[in-house]
């Protein structure tokens, strides 16, 4: 079976697609809008709807990775962490320099995290819903 391009169009905000269930994706996620200012990226569960439209099926599973889509393409772990960056204010853009470590590195790290994170955080029984003041940047 043919996989489906994973792309947004022009007229899209950068998605963040997250594990809607994990504790520390969720206290992430409020970061991300707090360190947003601009209002540029848009976040969605990896169990939602959008997830379902964008991602193939694999993104869909791997609750482990999180994924980043914007104008440039589809960003995995640590890749996506950094390129999320770019668009934070208060400095953390400067995170983007550890782009410069190799992948191999920084996803090791990624994964420590990653399989460690429902025993250190927490595992929701479902999804979050979005305050009113989160509705149109948290996607179904």
């Amino acid at each position: 079976m043919m996989q489906k391009p994973i792309t947004i169009d022009s007229t899209e905000k950068p998605i963040v697609f997250f594990d809607g269930v994990c504790g520390l994706c969720n206290k992430l996620v409020d970061f991300l809008i707090r360190k947003d200012r601009h209002q540029k990226l848009t976040f969605a569960p990896l169990q939602g709807v959008t997830a379902l439209a964008k991602l193939n099926e694999k993104d869909r599973c791997d609750m482990d990775t999180l994924v980043f889509i914007d104008r440039k393409g589809v960003h995995y772990r640590s890749t996506a962490a950094l390129r999320i960056s770019r668009y934070l204010t208060g400095g953390w853009s400067l995170m983007y320099v550890f782009i410069i470590v190799p992948p191999i590195i920084r996803d090791w790290v990624y994964r420590l995290v990653a399989k460690r994170r429902y025993a250190m955080f927490g595992k929701k029984e479902s999804c979050r819903l979005p305050t009113p003041e989160e509705r149109g940047r948290l996607l179904p």
